[in-house]
């Protein structure tokens, strides 16, 4: 039953990020996103942990301290801002770098979705800018990339779907960066 119950939740949320995507007028990325998920290093985890209500990974990581899907997904999928850090010479440490729009709007879409996926019924459009604000004091992004998705989230909670989806196709077709 895992293995189908995981295969089902990643394909439809692949898909909602498909469709997500393509009214931001990104398809390109939606027809990329997470692919990394159907290789065996991401998949047998997966199912090994699938519970249905929340990431396999969480579960994982609650077992054993980390996940090595996660570790494996996060080096190979750009809408992660996970994946956009660098050594800063100044700094001398790790430090998280800007990302470039196109990955920030694949981002938006991603967590769009999940909340869909793993809210069903419950789901309303404040649910992924609740989400982003659970996590704010303890992750590590770029403040201008973690505003630029604050804003898109909160547009979504206060305007709704269509509006946001719209806003968001119009600074892609502007060639927008921030």
């Amino acid at each position: 039953m895992n293995i189908i119950g995981h295969y089902r939740t990643i394909t439809r949320h692949r898909h909602k990020v498909i469709a997500h995507c393509a009214k931001c007028g990104i398809l390109w990325r939606g027809l990329m996103h997470d692919l990394s998920k159907y290789s065996p290093t991401e998949f047998i985890p997966g199912v090994k942990y699938y519970i249905g209500t929340r990431s396999p990974n969480e579960e994982e990581r609650n077992r054993h301290g980390y996940s090595s899907a996660w570790l494996h997904h996060k080096g190979r999928n750009r809408h992660h801002f996970e994946y956009w850090t660098d050594y800063n010479m100044a700094e001398r440490r790790v430090m998280p770098v800007k990302m470039p729009f196109v990955f920030v709007i694949e981002m938006f879409c991603d967590r769009v979705a999940a909340s869909k996926i793993y809210q069903g019924d419950k789901y309303t459009d404040s649910h992924p800018i609740e989400y982003f604000e659970r996590g704010k004091g303890t992750r590590s992004i770029h403040p201008e990339t973690s505003d630029l998705l604050e804003g898109l989230l909160v547009m979504l909670r206060d305007k709704g779907e269509k509006e946001t989806f719209a806003y968001i196709r119009g600074l892609v077709k502007s060639g927008f960066t921030y």
